[in-house]
């Protein structure tokens, strides 16, 4: 009965039945303002919460939280450290009232609030002892905690503390000697507050392992000894530790908890009825995509401990937990492995050594980073990022807006987002993908790994850097590519997304082959592109450094356990770094299919990432809703599209962010165009007068604020003016990429929820995928593609489409049999509130799109219609989604040609020519298939002069 109970209850709850308190390892005001801390607490079974400044930093920048006191003029011409206190303090005292209750019941047991001294004063007794009584004293709360670390300093500290009643918090405590010497200070602290003739049973305190840094610390030990071991025996060893020795520290930790808690000197403290320093869990967020995003949760599950939950992970346990009493659970295995860990030389009291003096430094920084934001004095404090997103909305829509933005407060919608509840979407999977929410924590965890694996590709000598991959693997890199330029003292990044003979012909043209690092990215691993892009380079590079040397020129991205994984693997590949498998393609620009490339070009991603935390928590479900920059955006975006058709979202970006577009296209594209809905985006649409737009349009234009355009400027205020819906973002710098990938991600995920679609699936995608696989099986069967015959054919140029665009085209033409009539019947089935699709699949260059731009644009002035310019295979993963799944208003043009020059895809009989026709074929049926209008023009091998003809008889076409 007991154990069905416990399936039954929240997983969260279910954790107090195997006598583990449930602390948030987060405080912000409006988590206590907006109610959410008292939802947690009657909900979810929280007993507790931990403060810490990088995350009240986010707080001031990211949001109004703090605007009143930032605003209050006698505390804005203070110290920023007292400013700081002052902020804190509040939210301390306001938590701590709010778990006064749980104090109460639990007997002084739970209920509290941390505050942490400074981390300047990490190694400094005397000043320690000082800042801790005058912050006890300020806080004034009897279930208020003082944070101080377990440096050598700081334990003598600890027990004098302890000696005068004072709640101490314990941090930086990683290995076995410390915690007895903590624990020692701790006890002896305690006899010396009841010797005096205080009552020990009111002095509570808990000792804090940050558990991922440990993992994170040794299994880098582990991935360097990999690389240079030659015994096959010590890589069974080294393998079988990584990510076990957190785990099994802390088992063995709580053992010697066990036996100090039967000691005498314990017991006799017990008997005046003094409470156990409990063992607190910290930083027990998923880091490695390989494990369960809520091992460390579900891994140390025991009685009389604390898990500390980061506010994501907290999430993830409620939503797929599953507790049970793992602390003392198989101990021979937690002893054999840390004796592993000894026998092959690595050492865990180095290492936790390192990691305190680590710990230290990365306090200090965030503290600093603080410090300095308060300090400024010549900007407006606090929400300064929500000031940044500004929008011009019509009054019907920005009323309907208001309406939306309303509902999600009063139902909670935020915080159902952030809780993965999938009846926010469709019901469906929805659940299981929605791991970037917590991805920047966990990529920030460790920050020298970024730093480590830069250097180490910089050191080796490698001129350029190799993408291999397609959509959510190569669109993230590319605009981080175009966006940082060439990093001096780095590789040169360059991305490959094409199956075109030609494109790929120019873009190994641009290598040094002999001094090049190929970085093949898929996520499932199975994707064709990146699959025949690894074995025609692998080919190339062998034939240069021989079998041997190869796979050390490769790194693979991928998801663990994938096709590529294993080839990578098999093939010594360089390295293997894993994405996460709860985060679709197009949601991880911010994993490491976004990361390590620009880790590897010379991008500093700690930076990065901690600017990118700005916006998480801007965006998090205790902000007020019409302060949310991420809901607001999606809110927009989703009524346009759903109550007003005004669903071509038109992206307008500075000349530096102009790749972001393509970022952007895949990811409203593909996550929202389902069931005949959705936004359709329009990006490298140059501004025109606003009478050339319709209805159906609503512009995005996101301002660098450092290059910004004046022309651009000019044309978006004429837009406005004119009526059109716009919306605003300002970019100070291009260091805030992140927040917009992370901006947009919440925007497309709430714009999903209000239109009523899955987000996360791309069911349209696969339909052309799978055509593609069927030609290129019959051409290695056949060696030959079936032919096709034209509705249209003359001076090299044809025209193909099915049977009814043929008939509805032929009715339109009439007896004008040309080119200019087949497209002059084409464009006449455009209408109000369509769009026109240029689809090219072309060597994708300067000169081939400024023939289609103008190609769009004559259409777009005319007949004043959204216009889309994709190249093929690239949309076929971004946009394509959205041409067959989305609302059907689009007309297409395809544009294939005659490959000049084509080439092997080596182990195979097809060529990349032949998988580009079969790609462009198996697209297009399935355009027929959803009942598009398409046709498609077929170029000779002189492409540039088709296209020049194409371009005269659309300029007829439209007179």
């Amino acid at each position: 009965m007991e154990s069905h109970k416990i399936q039954l209850r929240n997983p969260l709850e279910a954790l107090q039945d195997y006598g583990q308190s449930v602390w948030l390892d987060y405080i912000r005001r409006s988590l206590i303002t907006s109610g959410e801390l008292q939802r947690l607490i009657t909900e979810d079974g929280l007993v507790g919460v931990t403060s810490n400044p990088s995350i009240f930093e986010k707080a001031i920048v990211g949001s109004n939280d703090y605007k009143d006191l930032l605003e209050s003029r006698h505390l804005h011409s203070g110290e920023p450290k007292a400013l700081f206190e002052r902020l804190a303090i509040r939210d301390v005292q306001e938590a701590a009232d709010l778990l006064r209750p749980i104090y109460a019941k639990t007997k002084k047991r739970d209920g509290y609030v941390s505050l942490a001294v400074s981390p300047h004063l990490a190694r400094d007794t005397r000043r320690t002892l000082e800042e801790a009584r005058r912050l006890w004293r300020a806080v004034g709360r009897q279930n208020a905690m003082i944070k101080v670390p377990a440096t050598q300093e700081g334990i003598p500290a600890i027990e004098e503390l302890i000696s005068e009643g004072i709640n101490v918090y314990v941090t930086l405590v990683f290995g076995r000697e410390v915690y007895e010497r903590v624990a020692t200070a701790y006890i002896a602290g305690l006899e010396r507050f009841s010797a005096g003739g205080g009552d020990p049973s009111g002095v509570a305190s808990v000792a804090s392992f940050l558990i991922s840094w440990i993992d994170t610390a040794i299994d880098g030990i582990i991935a360097e000894r990999l690389k240079t071991s030659a015994s096959a025996g010590d890589q069974v060893l080294l393998r079988g530790l990584i990510g076990k020795v957190a785990i099994a520290n802390a088992k063995l930790v709580y053992q010697s908890y066990l036996e100090l808690c039967g000691g005498a000197r314990w017991q006799a403290l017990s008997r005046r009825g003094a409470q156990t320093q409990r063992l607190l869990w910290a930083s027990t967020s998923g880091k490695n995509p390989k494990y369960r995003d809520v091992l460390y949760v579900e891994e140390l599950i025991g009685p009389d401990t604390v898990n500390a939950i980061p506010l994501a992970t907290f999430d993830a346990f409620r939503d797929h937990g599953r507790p049970r009493e793992s602390l003392t659970e198989d101990v021979e295995g937690a002893d054999d492995t840390m004796e592993t860990l000894a026998r092959v030389g690595i050492s865990i009291k180095e290492t936790t050594e390192k990691l305190v003096s680590e710990g230290i430094k990365s306090f200090v920084e965030a503290f600093d980073n603080l410090l300095a934001i308060l300090d400024r004095r010549d900007r407006a404090l606090g929400a300064t990022k929500i000031n940044r997103q500004s929008f011009s909305l019509p009054p019907d829509l920005a009323a309907q807006v208001k309406t939306a933005l309303q509902d999600w407060r009063v139902n909670g919608k935020m915080r159902r987002l952030w809780a993965r509840d999938s009846t926010l979407w469709t019901g469906a999977d929805e659940a299981d993908w929605l791991g970037w929410l917590g991805i920047t924590e966990a990529q920030l965890e460790d920050a020298d790994h970024w730093k480590r694996i830069a250097e180490e590709v910089r050191i080796a000598g490698y001129t350029h850097a190799a993408l291999l991959g397609m959509g959510g693997s190569s669109l993230c890199p590319e605009v981080i590519r175009k966006t940082f330029g060439k990093v001096p003292g780095f590789p040169e990044l360059h991305v490959l997304d094409s199956t075109d003979p030609a494109q790929i012909k120019t873009f190994e043209s641009k290598l040094d082959l002999t001094n090049t690092l190929f970085i093949v990215s898929s996520k499932s691993g199975g994707t064709l592109e990146p699959n025949i892009f690894k074995q025609y380079f692998y080919e190339r590079v062998k034939k240069i450094v021989g079998e041997k040397e190869t796979g050390n020129r490769f790194i693979a991205i991928t998801d663990p356990g994938s096709k590529l994984h294993q080839v990578a693997e098999g093939s010594h590949f360089r390295h293997v770094s894993f994405g996460w498998p709860s985060i679709g393609g197009r949601y991880s620009a911010l994993s490491n299919f976004g990361l390590l490339p620009a880790a590897l070009m010379g991008v500093d991603v700690p930076k990065f990432l901690a600017r990118t935390e700005e916006m998480v928590h801007a965006c998090s479900a205790s902000v007020p809703t019409d302060e949310n920059p991420g809901l607001v955006l999606g809110a927009i975006l989703g009524v346009a599209a759903s109550r007003f058709g005004t669903d071509k979202v038109t992206i307008v970006t500075s000349p530096r962010l102009h790749d972001l577009g393509a970022w952007l296209e895949q990811l409203l594209g593909e996550s929202t165009c389902k069931a005949g809905k959705g936004l359709v985006p329009v990006d490298r649409e140059s501004l025109g007068p606003p009478e050339v737009y319709g209805k159906d349009r609503l512009f995005a234009y996101i301002r660098l604020e450092s290059g910004a355009d004046a022309e651009q400027d000019a044309a978006i205020a004429a837009i406005e003016r004119a009526g059109h819906p716009v919306v605003r973002i300002l970019m100070d710098e291009i260091y805030d990429l992140g927040e917009e990938f992370f901006r947009w991600e919440i925007a497309t995920a709430v714009a999903g929820s209000i239109i009523g679609i899955n987000v996360f699936n791309q069911p349209d995608v696969e339909a052309s995928k799978v055509i593609t696989r069927r030609l290129t099986t019959e051409y290695e069967q056949t060696g030959t593609l079936r032919p096709e015959d034209p509705i249209f054919e003359s001076d090299g140029i044809m025209l193909f489409t099915d049977e009814k665009n043929a008939a509805a085209l032929n009715k339109v033409a009439g007896r004008e049999q040309s080119l200019t009539g087949y497209l002059k019947a084409h464009l006449c089935r455009l209408r109000a509130g369509d769009y026109f699709a240029v689809l090219g699949y072309l060597e994708m260059n300067e000169a081939h799109e400024a023939q289609l731009q103008k190609i769009r644009h004559a259409v777009r002035n005319v007949r004043r219609v959204a216009t889309c310019l994709g190249f093929g295979p690239r949309f076929l993963h971004s946009t394509g989604q959205a041409y067959k799944g989305g609302p059907n208003s689009g007309v297409f043009l395809q544009i294939t040609c005659e490959n000049a020059l084509d080439l092997p895809v080596p182990g195979q009989k097809y060529t990349f020519g032949v998988v580009k026709a079969a790609q462009a074929r198996g697209d297009f049926q399935v355009l027929a298939e959803r009942g598009r209008r398409a046709l498609r023009v077929h170029l000779g091998a002189d492409v540039e002069a088709g296209l020049d003809k194409v371009v005269e008889a659309i300029t007829l076409a439209l007179m």
